[in-house]
């Protein structure tokens, strides 16, 4: 029965379909950015191919000899520093990282997964129009409507503001709280 529960769960879940609603809307998002990069790469192409053109190839050459030794150097001095003994430990240590690595990263990915799904569900509310009523609903909390004003009546003289502000005390219910008392208490004869 729990699988039949975890399936209902996962097919009824809306969360993949704000997942993609959301990655769809913030593409369109950057879309929109597209023609401002084009037109500043169109303006500053004439000068990046320009230094391309000036450029001395054996410059660039020479350059590129001075890394691959800077590189071949380093990899020749970490490789004469491993300890074959120590390198079962080293590997060992490095599983262990890669592994907390790899938890680490799934925890972002989940976190990053859950921020544009949210995304997703405000981008389809807004698409349905549905934005727009919560604007209104915490417009309406924020500043309710006034209620409409009572005129005030003639008072007779001799009431106080206190004696108004309390509700007359009805005798019936009086009566029946004492006959509730006296049914309570047992009847003693002598």
């Amino acid at each position: 029965m729990a699988i039949a529960d975890d399936l209902k769960k996962t097919l009824t879940d809306p969360t993949p379909l704000y997942f993609v609603a959301g990655t769809a809307d913030l593409a369109a998002q950057q879309a929109k950015k597209v023609p401002g990069l084009i037109e500043l790469l169109r303006a500053e192409a004439p000068a990046r191919i320009e230094a391309v053109k000036n450029t001395d190839p054996k410059a660039v050459q020479e350059k590129a000899k001075e890394a691959q030794e800077a590189v071949t150097a380093k990899v020749v001095e970490v490789l004469g520093a491993i300890d074959p003994k120590k390198f079962g430990e080293t590997a060992q240590d490095l599983a262990l990282r890669g592994v907390g690595l790899a938890a680490e990263y799934a925890v972002k990915a989940k976190e990053a997964y859950d921020k544009v799904a949210e995304h997703g569900e405000q981008a389809v509310r807004a698409w349905r129009g549905e934005v727009s009523e919560e604007i209104v609903d915490i417009a309406v909390v924020v500043e309710p409507e006034p209620e409409p004003e009572v005129p005030a009546q003639s008072k007779p003289a001799g009431q106080d503001a206190a004696a108004e502000e309390k509700p007359p005390v009805k005798k019936a219910s009086a009566r029946k709280a004492a006959a509730k008392k006296d049914a309570a208490e047992p009847v003693v004869e002598r």
